[in-house]
């Protein structure tokens, strides 16, 4: 087969990646590794900043987001049992809408299928080649067991952090940044109505605790945890019972007791590759960067390198410029450190350190205590969690 761009991954990002280029008359192919229904499977982020929700209306998938997302205008910081509110309305004049990172992948899926773009799900052995320079090659096995290869212009990373794209570019050429924070979340699906109307980040000395949702009727709350924690060690009971010693006390009256539907533990970690391109393979989203979900950015990021990318393919098919292109590493990593900054500053003062000394936790408290007090130090908040400008 023949195609202008190969994108490796139908996560979000692959998938808003090809929808914008089908959109605007690029020939793209998706493949990915698992089936349709794995990929929904997923539970993750919810929290969609501004610029991410243009990008999605940009590519025509926006309209249920719009319907059924819940607009926030603030979070709620939990300290002492005391809450405090973030308005992000009243500092920035922006807004957040919490809509889960499932409906937002169906909703691609569902743009995709409607426009005809191709999608190749469980492709198997999956591997890049003449990426350096020229005719870029992809080669997989069908799901019906042929070997297969896809003859394209440039490939785009969209594989997720494990994924076979940034795995592809030779040790020598990336250098890796990260940090593993020695702690996970054990979160937990529920339906039962959020304990309040907007997201409540507690800072407890037993640990960090967040109450988030994923409609007005179902709930995604959160634990801080031991990395060596297993899901058989938090019954539901246990679950509630922590979750609510570490709430205050508004909030923890507030919280239900229902079954959980979906149970996971997280490890946290920060961790960027540089560069992001490589020949004509380009990587975005999970396949470059990770951020601990602290900050809500992940998906957010894996939209901005998208939207550097999408503008640097059409600068290059409609003017044959490749500027946007050689620039994309360099632009895409300047939001991404600001991201990872940020995200690294929220789980930073908001979890509990196990190797922390008393000074460190005097510290912890007195950064607390200066951002609730501090308008200035809320608007930079703000400005961070509603999203940076991509340009």
């Amino acid at each position: 087969m023949r195609t202008q761009v190969a994108i490796i991954g139908a996560g979000p990002s692959g998938l808003l990646l090809g929808q914008l280029l089908s959109k605007h008359g690029i020939a793209n192919i998706v493949l990915e590794q698992r089936s349709a229904d794995y990929v929904l499977s997923r539970i993750r982020a919810g929290v969609i900043e501004q610029g991410a929700a243009e990008l999605l209306d940009e590519a025509g998938v926006g309209s249920r987001m719009h319907r059924d997302g819940l607009t926030h205008d603030g979070i709620e910081i939990s300290l002492g049992g005391q809450r405090h509110r973030i308005d992000f309305q009243a500092l920035v004049g922006k807004s957040v809408i919490v809509y889960g990172q499932t409906e937002v992948t169906r909703d691609l899926m569902d743009g995709r299928l409607a426009t005809g773009g191709q999608t190749l799900y469980e492709t198997a052995d999956v591997s890049l080649h003449q990426i350096e320079d020229g005719r870029a090659r992809v080669r997989y096995r069908s799901s019906g067991g042929a070997e297969q290869e896809i003859e394209c212009d440039f490939v785009a990373g969209c594989d997720g952090f494990h994924g076979v794209s940034r795995k592809s570019i030779p040790e020598h050429v990336l250098k890796f940044y990260e940090r593993v924070y020695p702690f996970g979340w054990l979160g937990i699906l529920v339906d039962q109505p959020p304990v309040s109307a907007e997201l409540v980040y507690a800072s407890h000395e037993r640990g960090f605790a967040l109450c988030s949702m994923r409609s007005r009727t179902r709930s995604r709350l959160y634990l801080q945890c031991r990395l060596d924690d297993h899901i058989e060690d938090w019954p539901d009971g246990r679950f509630y019972e922590e979750l609510r010693r570490r709430l205050d006390d508004q909030a923890a009256n507030a919280l239900g007791s229902g079954a959980s539907i979906e149970k996971s533990i997280a490890p946290l970690r920060s961790f960027v590759a540089e560069p992001m391109r490589y020949g004509n393979l380009f990587l975005a989203g999970d396949a470059a960067h990770i951020v601990p979900p602290t900050g809500a950015k992940g998906l957010n990021l894996a939209a901005s390198d998208v939207y550097y990318l999408w503008q640097a393919l059409m600068e290059y098919y409609r003017e044959q410029s490749t500027a946007g292109l050689d620039a994309y590493s360099t632009r895409a990593l300047q939001r991404v450190w600001k991201a990872e900054r940020f995200s690294w500053w929220m789980t930073s003062i908001l979890h509990y350190f196990p190797e922390s000394s008393g000074f460190d936790q005097k510290m912890q408290r007195a950064e607390l205590e200066y951002l609730l007090s501090s308008r200035a130090a809320m608007t930079a908040l703000a400005e961070n969690y509603v999203g940076l400008s991509y340009k």
